[in-house]
């Protein structure tokens, strides 16, 4: 599904190509984040201990939540709506196989 763009398409899809990147990878750490939390969480042995990545995992998971409203709100991430999320990557996806071409 190869689309052609003229300049002036390319350059307004990607310029927020560089938003999008950085929050695509804030979402993606902050979720590493919550899985490696749990985990940790469930070998721990002391209470201290339990306590202090019990914060942790709240935080990962606050951080998490806020950079998905932020994606949402900005339609960089489309969770609740699975057509237009692969509509989207698709996009990308072309996007950064024309950058290739040129």
């Amino acid at each position: 599904m190869a689309t052609t763009m003229t300049k002036a398409e390319l350059t307004k899809a990607t310029a927020p190509l560089d938003d999008l990147a950085i929050a695509t990878d804030m979402l993606l750490s902050a979720k590493a984040a919550v899985r490696s939390y749990a985990v940790a969480l469930t070998e721990t042995a002391t209470p201290k201990v339990h306590k202090i990545l019990k914060a942790q995992l709240d935080t990962a998971i606050e951080t998490h939540r806020k950079i998905a409203a932020y994606m949402i709100e900005n339609e960089m991430y489309h969770p609740y709506n699975v057509d237009k999320q692969v509509e989207h990557d698709v996009l990308k996806a072309d996007t950064a196989l024309s950058l290739i071409k040129e």
